[in-house]
């Protein structure tokens, strides 16, 4: 029996993982789910599963930390919320990844590929891991912080309460910094997340998302109207949303044209 580990540190997303893993391949064994990257690292050289499926981006060790210190035959699949720098990557390195948010469709034809790799593993005489995994690994581990930034956010893991909730950035009207959290206003809902205005510029595409004020993003995808007041302060109004939101004047040139 092929058995696997998970590592996430986001355990509603672990939890969903391993049950469409359980439906699509129910003879996998799911020997243990890792809450992070040490935590992961240790249990696959104690467990030596055949399979491990890991996150990119994890505290204590990054899932790309992980891959490079196995020692096993352990075979991995990368799950990541990036886009360009990760899938070129792994593509020129015939590697498997899963982007989030995860879709079955896809999550079947990785399954189909990894067993095809564990049957030739296990029918041929017993090697290391493919070598291009430790390169393609060195790359990314050495690339700079700017290259990886330029890659592309396509979801946000939100908090609503007690809930987290994977959140499509088409699906974001605009993000607002409130104190210590960032609220994720979508058309239905409030969310918040750690993450800075600052970072989200560095990861978002600048022709969809705009900046209009120090703590305001807003996706132009939503932008309804704008309106001007007796001082010639400039507001917004987006889709799905009643609430004005001011640009500040070192933004106000990019509304020149409108």
């Amino acid at each position: 029996m092929t058995r696997a580990l998970i590592a996430d540190d986001e355990p509603h997303l672990a939890q969903y993982l391993k049950d469409q893993l359980q439906q699509l391949w129910p003879e996998l064994d799911i020997v243990y789910v890792a809450k992070n990257g040490i935590e992961a690292a240790a249990q696959i050289a104690a467990l030596q599963p055949e399979l491990a499926f890991l996150d990119i981006q994890m505290p204590g060790l990054s899932g790309l930390e992980v891959a490079q210190g196995i020692e096993g035959l352990t075979r991995v699949v990368f799950v990541t919320a990036y886009d360009e720098y990760a899938l070129q990557a792994f593509e020129h390195a015939a590697l498997d990844y899963l982007l989030k948010p995860l879709k079955s469709e896809r999550l079947a034809r990785t399954l189909d590929r990894v067993k095809t790799a564990l049957a030739v593993q296990t029918s041929a005489e017993p090697v290391s891991p493919d070598a291009r995994l430790s390169t393609v690994l060195q790359q990314l581990l050495q690339a700079p912080q700017a290259q990886i930034n330029q890659s592309r956010l396509r979801y946000v893991r939100a908090a609503q309460g007690a809930l987290m909730h994977q959140i499509a950035i088409e699906d974001v009207l605009f993000f607002h910094a409130d104190d210590k959290y960032t609220v994720v206003q979508t058309a239905t809902a409030e969310h918040l997340i750690r993450t800075s205005i600052a970072e989200l510029v560095a990861q978002l595409d600048p022709e969809q998302f705009w900046q209009v004020h120090r703590s305001t993003l807003i996706n132009l995808r939503y932008l309804m109207s704008t309106r001007r007041d007796e001082n010639s302060r400039l507001f917004l109004l987006m889709k799905h949303h009643a609430r004005e939101l001011p640009v500040s004047r070192a933004y106000i040139h990019l509304f020149k044209a409108m």
